[in-house]
């Protein structure tokens, strides 16, 4: 049996906690006085590097910050977890995330992005747990849906990742409507940071442009230079995340800065931020183009402004700049070396 957290101490739940916007989160929800519990795989490699900052050593008498396993592809882990916590708020972040490899692994894709949601959903209905629950949806499922788009806008899913999302959305819905759930999505449109995964194009980018600036690479490989995104910071998005489950009725909102650049744009403001031309280093690869290409998203987020008086703080620039900055700072020599002597 898990240690109850202090009585008039919020709790949270988190899936993905490991990733990007679960670590940003936790961080909030920390300094909110929250217990977070955070669900993890077992694996025989570690991935916690983006909350080892934040990590306490579980034999604390204390802990604000609890590690549980548990898959969002096994119920039976989900309802057990669900029940012996009792959580106060659930954030759904958990996904197979990546939109290009969706297309490679559709099949795993919609058991863990569009059931796993389904199943938790689930756990919260069988257990009767009073709960508050966030489900990650996506700009993507807009997919070529005209532009800007918000929350009446159509959705047109070009990728078997934005069609999981998709489903896990409307199921949300459904439970909102037909069981009574405190349940919200968030239709988040790309948000990035100096924690994004390295296969993503935003971060990709900006580890090539410190590797490339330090002399540790030469050539940077990308696909469809011309798409557009809204891009973001997550550390704005997790605020919104939060938002949402503070309001009084459940309800969902896009969560958008209301710009778009391509990524040519992207790839100006980094190279050129440490005065590079990109166009010594970028190749085009085929490879990474998709079978169906979103051409275009642009977020209206006035919804969110309005409701919850919620609006982005860091801009396009400070954004790129402070991702670069981040890997320049973990690219550099001595940084490189203390990393190599650490391991040894």
């Amino acid at each position: 049996m898990l240690p109850s957290p202090a009585m008039n101490m919020k709790t949270a739940l988190i899936t993905g906690i490991t990733g990007q916007d679960g670590s940003y989160l936790t961080e909030l929800l920390l300094s909110k006085g929250y217990t977070v519990y955070g669900v993890i795989r077992r694996s025989s490699s570690f991935n916690t590097g983006r909350i080892d900052h934040i990590y306490q050593d579980p034999h604390d008498p204390t802990p604000k910050m609890r590690l549980v396993y548990g898959d969002l592809n096994d119920a039976s882990s989900l309802n057990k977890i669900i029940r012996t916590i009792a959580p106060d708020e659930i954030y759904n972040l958990g996904a197979q995330s990546h939109v290009r490899v969706s297309f490679d692994v559709p099949e795993y894709t919609g058991e863990v992005t569009a059931l796993g949601t389904v199943r938790l959903l689930e756990a919260i209905r069988e257990t009767g747990v009073k709960t508050k629950f966030y489900q990650a949806s996506s700009s993507e499922m807009f997919g070529n849906a005209q532009s800007p788009q918000n929350e009446e806008t159509m959705f047109q899913p070009c990728s078997p990742y934005a069609a999981a999302k998709l489903y896990a959305h409307w199921m949300t819905v459904n439970y909102r409507q037909g069981y009574g759930l405190f349940a919200c999505n968030g239709i988040l449109f790309n948000h990035e940071s100096p924690r994004r995964g390295e296969t993503f194009v935003s971060r990709k980018i900006t580890k090539a442009v410190a590797r490339i600036k330090h002399g540790l690479q030469d050539k940077l490989y990308l696909g469809n230079l011309d798409a557009k995104r809204d891009w973001g910071y997550a550390g704005d998005y997790v605020e919104a995340i939060w938002m949402m489950l503070q309001q009084p009725e459940p309800d969902d909102f896009v969560i958008a800065t209301g710009e778009t650049h391509s990524v040519r744009e992207f790839l100006d403001e980094a190279f050129g931020y440490v005065k590079l031309d990109w166009k010594q280093f970028v190749k085009i690869d085929p490879r990474y183009y998709r079978p169906n290409e979103v051409d275009l998203l642009l977020g209206d987020a006035s919804k969110a402004r309005k409701k919850m008086g919620w609006q982005p703080k860091v801009s396009f620039q400070g954004l790129v700049r402070m991702m670069v900055d981040a890997d320049l700072k973990a690219e550099s020599p001595h940084a490189t070396a203390s990393s190599a002597s650490e391991r040894s």
